[in-house]
């Protein structure tokens, strides 16, 4: 794209306008949800991943930088980042931290003054290897039947999951909380159903906006809404289940927060944090327009949300990406409004627009859409996020085609409500 587009959000009276400028590249690993936040008078991200995977390996890439402006922020170099005290991962069997994890939103306690009291929501990735089944307590996942994995027949697929780290010094150092939400193992897609390459199940890429007294966290969804079977595997009742969908959890237990987020059920948040929620209707393609199945690996799906309240429109904004294909492969970025302040009122957190198309690359992969604050003296001084932001923003988003892997901000954002 080489000049402005308008683009009607099918929301009456909000638009959006995509301007395009020049190339910003960040500079350093970017795998996931670009999490935000002013810790003080410096503006803080937060990129990166950490800990043990069989497949991947050890990774020690989850760091933070500043700068006192966003872009100042965004251009550190690779040397320039700190990497944080994080809590070490326990031996399979044992009580801790289990697998690799990714910060994803940081929400920060406005109780303190100071910024620095932070809550960071983790993406969390496992194997059979690094948490195996226990028959006494239902936790962790058994071997057999595990479908291969992104790299191939030699790797096997991880199972996701969202837990919450706290830090009281403005991200120098995390404790872990524990888990939020999971899906267990007796609901996960394997062999000879399985062929997507990516996950079996779980739930993951999360992120957490906070309303009233909760905060809400919107997540990937993958797993079977029921105990999965090979002979009684329905694609109806799988897609039926997944996609993108919401949770809750007060802000009061967010330092005890396992058992005590509720998942949407289809009439309010009273499904169990480890139980079978329902996906937001409006976020889920229908199979006439190619959605489906997760597990198939050739049906479309939604997944890797980023919600962020827009103070120009007094409304919630979602991106989103679109697998396309297995390996989680899609070449297109996606926006969908919610206009209504509240989202524990009624039904309100499941009032999202039907997404439209916003960047389309053919031949790339398209991953972590993230709208981010500018350097204008409005949000500099409201001192804006990914979480909250104005009129005016800035697209990021990574962009992967052959070799190249990059996260990149080719676009500026305008936000019109008419």
């Amino acid at each position: 794209m080489t000049d402005a587009v308008t683009i009607d959000t099918g929301v009456p009276g909000i638009s959006v306008r995509l301007s395009p400028t020049e190339r910003f590249t960040f500079g350093s690993f970017v795998d996931c949800n670009m999490a935000t936040a002013w810790v003080g008078d410096r503006f803080r991200i937060f990129p990166g991943k950490y800990g043990e995977d069989p497949v991947w390996g050890q990774a020690n890439e989850l760091k933070h930088a500043d700068g006192a402006t966003v872009t100042e922020a965004f251009s550190r170099r690779p040397d320039e980042f700190v990497e944080p005290t994080m809590p070490p991962n326990t031996p399979p069997g044992e009580p801790g931290l289990h697998g690799a994890v990714w910060f994803e939103t940081v929400y920060q306690d406005p109780s303190d003054g100071t910024g620095r009291t932070l809550y960071a929501l983790y993406h969390n990735e496992n194997y059979p290897e690094t948490l195996p089944y226990d028959p006494v307590t239902g936790e962790g996942l058994r071997a057999d039947d595990w479908p291969p994995g992104l790299t191939g027949p030699e790797s096997v697929q991880a199972v996701p999951r969202i837990g919450i780290m706290k830090s009281v010094d403005g991200g120098e150092s995390w404790a872990n909380r524990g888990i939020l939400l999971e899906d267990r193992d007796e609901r996960m897609i394997r062999l000879p159903v399985n062929r997507n390459n990516c996950f079996p199940g779980g739930v993951g890429d999360p992120s957490a906006v906070a309303s009233g007294d909760h905060l809400y966290v919107f997540y990937g969804e993958y797993a079977y809404p029921e105990a999965w079977d090979a002979r009684t595997w329905s694609r109806e009742t799988e897609a039926a289940a997944q996609c993108v969908s919401v949770a809750r959890v007060p802000l009061a237990a967010l330092d005890e927060p396992t058992g005590a987020a509720r998942r949407w059920n289809g009439t309010a948040f009273d499904a169990p944090w480890d139980g079978v929620g329902q996906p937001i209707t409006s976020l889920r393609i229908p199979a006439s327009e190619g959605g489906g199945a997760v597990s198939q690996g050739d049906e479309l799906y939604y997944w890797g949300p980023s919600v962020s309240w827009n103070e120009h429109l007094e409304a919630w904004v979602m991106l989103l990406g679109r697998v396309d294909g297995s390996f989680w492969v899609g070449d297109s970025l996606f926006l969908s409004i919610n206009p209504h302040r509240d989202l524990g009122e009624g039904d309100n957190a499941q009032q999202w627009s039907t997404p439209v198309r916003i960047v389309h690359r053919p031949g790339h992969t398209l991953w972590y859409p993230s709208l981010q604050p500018t350097d204008s003296p409005d949000d500099l001084a409201a001192k804006r996020t990914c979480l909250r932001l104005g009129r005016e923003a800035r697209l990021f988003f990574k962009d992967m085609a052959g070799d190249e892997h990059v996260y990149i901000s080719d676009y500026r954002v305008e936000f019109e409500r008419t």
